[in-house]
């Protein structure tokens, strides 16, 4: 019997293995590839390259953040610029799982944020504005960050970025405009608020007299030193929480009121130890002095809980507060 010859592979077939032959031994990992940095997402090399050339944008106007630093370590009205970094960075990492719908696209945006920075800074620096001299910096930053990651990194992550508004110092002008109102109505409230507890109470301005001792204040709680304390607590929790525009837009509203709340919770026993414990002894401070110096920080995560509060009260009222996942 003839033994039937063996059937020849098709040239479909044929090309097929030879093509998938020579790719799966010379095609290198995927992660040496050249695809770290593709245009479909982030990935981890793109964050490494921001990180650079935001402290990049940073070394280039270090002058600028150097004053920056400065004024929050040296003045105490400046000192919430300490928490500017902490609520962005919580505000990106509420926002973390929209890293895999982001892509790395209109970086020229970038590019431009960051030339007009550096004019804006410039022109401040040369002409006496020292807002739009630290208002630059911040803005040169911004725009080498977004370079790398894109337009989509200031839009779908805008909270993290509008709230580096407040590392821009004041100007002294209007920081008084917002300062004096607030501790004549702080002193008002505090002296009604110990005269329904039978203290008897002198006001003269913004200063308190008890006990035959007085008390500013102005020495005793800064209100402005509050008020920018916790409108960042009021955005960390605003917009740190899916809820609803307009409830945002409300708690916003709120936060001067909620400062000058906590600022009046914060001044009566101020007052009371200044007044019945003074510093004895040729000490240089007394129960007053170190309760007032610690009881402004202790007022942020009172102000916290207190909105959390305000939020739950409402969601018992089976009123809408929620709106959407921020993760997603």
């Amino acid at each position: 019997m003839q033994q039937a010859s063996p059937i020849p592979p098709s040239p479909a077939a044929v090309a097929a293995a030879l093509d998938y032959a020579p790719r799966r031994a010379s095609s290198p990992p995927s992660s040496w590839s050249l695809g770290r940095l593709r245009t479909d997402r982030w990935t981890s090399a793109h964050l490494a390259l921001a990180t650079l050339m935001g402290a990049l944008g940073v070394a280039a106007t270090f002058e600028a953040w150097k004053d920056i630093a400065h004024l929050a370590y040296r003045e105490p009205e400046y000192s919430h610029i300490f928490l500017v970094p902490l609520v962005a960075a919580w505000m990106v990492f509420v926002r973390r799982l929209r890293f895999r719908h982001c892509r790395p696209t209109g970086t020229g945006v970038g590019v431009l944020a960051a030339l007009a920075g550096w004019g804006i800074s410039a022109f401040g620096f040369y002409h006496g504005y020292q807002t739009l001299w630290h208002a630059g910096a911040v803005l040169v930053v911004v725009g080498c960050v977004l370079s790398v990651l894109g337009k989509q990194a200031f839009f779908r992550f805008f909270p993290a970025v509008a709230v580096l508004v407040f590392l821009i110092p004041v100007p002294p002008h209007y920081r008084l405009r917002i300062a004096v109102p607030l501790q004549g109505w702080t002193a008002q409230i505090s002296q009604t608020v110990l005269e329904m507890f039978s203290v008897q109470v002198e006001r003269s301005a913004n200063r308190l007299s008890v006990n035959g001792r007085d008390v500013s204040i102005i020495e005793a709680c800064n209100g402005l030193r509050m008020v920018f304390a916790l409108i960042l607590v009021s955005y960390a929790f605003s917009f740190g929480l899916p809820l609803r525009n307009s409830v945002r837009f409300v708690v916003l509203l709120a936060s001067p009121i909620s400062a000058i709340f906590c600022n009046v919770v914060r001044i009566i026993p101020t007052v009371c130890l200044f007044a019945y414990f003074p510093a004895r002894g040729g000490a240089r401070q007394g129960i007053g002095d170190v309760f007032h110096e610690w009881s402004g920080w202790l007022m942020l995560p009172v102000s916290f809980v207190l909105l959390l509060g305000i939020i739950k009260t409402l969601r018992w009222a089976m009123l809408p507060v929620m709106k959407y996942t921020l993760a997603s």
